[in-house]
């Protein structure tokens, strides 16, 4: 495939206005953004942003790596969806580049993101983040439902992410959906696909959150009817899935849902109103085989082509 010289976006910095300033960098072909980013931030209804971070993984790191893997894969899809039947070429988003987190440093990376996060929101945008690790939801969860009171949480994963602290640690990837529940109440989540918890978490979320462990494919068009009229955001960790289709990822948790149910899924958020949504935990450096960013890269094209 070939293409004219373009402008891609490169780094991000927050500026302390907090207005997005880019170091905008040229390329020969296109390749540094999602496949078929528009060139215009302006015009842009969706902002993907890469929130490369790992810093709390507590099994095996390199989810930091996942937003630039999934973009370089992205290039070997279609832009047109069989899926939707609809193509990107006619949707506006725009791919900003990575973040520039501060190596080591859980609260100011997480500062920078929900500042990130509160700039595109000002602009009447939808934030859609790549990770990272899962503790990159929170900062932005926290931006959105500050614009949005009534914001309901979907989060597609393998664990219920819901101890009240991990080794000490009040901020952690494996904390933070009960850093989510305290901030927006826990009956405004609805967890899908975890087979994983300990005792605690298990008796937290069947008393606390809407709660679809193991196969959810059956309840999921009912439940997303009630929602249909709530602002949502969605947080997927690409473990939900089985690792037999996503291996590349920090904590593989087998007996997931295959890659075409996830998919499937995505046609079914579609229908909702999205304000916002992250896809983590991509670890591409224990998949040769690409094959994890590139469903993720596949999930993202189809969730742009529903918001966008």
């Amino acid at each position: 495939m070939f293409c004219s010289p373009k402008i891609c976006a490169g780094t991000i910095k927050i500026t302390k206005t907090g207005e997005l300033k880019y170091m905008l960098k040229k390329f020969i072909c296109c390749k540094k953004g999602f496949i078929g980013c528009s060139d215009s931030y302006k015009d842009s209804k969706v902002v993907i942003i890469g929130a490369p971070m790992d810093l709390t993984v507590s099994f095996r790191p390199g989810a930091r790596m996942g937003p630039s893997k999934i973009r370089e894969v992205s290039y070997g899809l279609e832009e047109f969806s069989m899926y939707s039947m609809d193509s990107l070429n006619n949707k506006s988003y725009y791919d900003a580049g990575d973040l520039e987190l501060p190596l080591g440093n859980v609260i100011e990376s997480m500062k920078t993101i929900k500042e990130a996060s509160n700039c595109i929101l000002e602009n009447g945008k939808i934030p859609f983040f790549i990770g990272g690790e899962h503790l990159i939801s929170l900062p932005v969860i926290e931006a959105v439902s500050q614009k949005y009171k009534d914001l309901v949480v979907i989060h597609f994963d393998a664990h219920a992410d819901l101890r009240k602290d991990f080794m000490g640690e009040k901020y952690s990837h494996a904390t933070v959906m009960r850093r989510v529940a305290e901030l927006i109440g826990g009956k405004n989540i609805y967890q899908f696909g975890i087979r994983s918890s300990t005792e605690d978490e298990l008796h937290y979320a069947r008393e606390n959150t809407n709660f679809y462990p193991f196969s959810f494919m059956g309840h999921i068009k009912e439940v997303f009817k009630e929602l249909k009229q709530k602002p949502i955001y969605v947080s997927l960790d690409i473990d939900v899935v089985d690792p037999a289709y996503a291996p590349g990822t920090g904590t593989p948790e087998p007996g997931g849902c295959t890659a075409a149910e996830i998919l499937e899924v995505t046609l079914l958020l579609g229908d909702l109103n999205i304000v916002g949504m992250d896809l983590v935990e991509v670890s591409p450096m224990f998949d040769l085989s690409e094959r994890t960013s590139l469903l993720a890269a596949k999930v993202i094209r189809e969730m742009l082509i529903r918001m966008g």
